[in-house]
């Protein structure tokens, strides 16, 4: 019986996961790889201690990714210090005003830092386009990790 509770219980997380790669209020990753960290706690599967600090690892690089991705999108794509520090704040203020304001906050961010910062509004459209990118990539990115822990959990179990 606790091992059925600690698999569906994995399930759920896997599934809160998976939607938290879009919903900013729930950090996927962290999510799904508590749910195989479930798993792992039943008879049904066992992990090792190498693939588990892996994934942990690999959770932790894609967390902190997904907040610095668009300010390297911003300053790759032509942005200055104001457009890399407009998209910091735009993304922190983005958290305020969900779902939108996490994808049109770094993208503002860096538009508007341009603009203080003197550039041309073609300039400034530039970097908050590539701030926007970042942010995209870091939403397929995450999609992808909370995808595979899908598909160990299930071969897992089906093993």
């Amino acid at each position: 019986m606790p091992d059925i509770i600690l698999i569906i219980t994995g399930i759920l997380c896997l599934i809160a996961g998976l939607a938290g790669c879009i919903l900013p209020a729930i950090p996927g990753p962290p999510v799904s790889y508590a749910g195989l960290l479930l798993l792992h706690f039943t008879d049904k599967a066992q992990f090792s201690a190498t693939q588990l600090l892996l994934w942990l690892l690999i959770v932790v690089i894609v967390q902190v990714l997904d907040y610095l991705v668009p300010m390297l999108g911003s300053k790759y794509s032509g942005g200055t210090r104001w457009g890399t520090r407009g998209c910091l704040i735009g993304t922190v203020i983005g958290l305020f005003f969900m779902p939108w304001g996490i994808i049109l906050g770094p993208f503002l961010g860096a538009f508007i830092g341009e603009l203080f910062g003197g550039r041309e509004t073609r300039q400034a459209l530039k970097s908050g386009l590539g701030s926007l990118l970042g942010f995209l990539f870091g939403t397929v990115v995450k999609c992808v990790l909370c995808g595979y822990f899908t598909w160990e959990f299930v071969s897992a179990l089906v093993r």
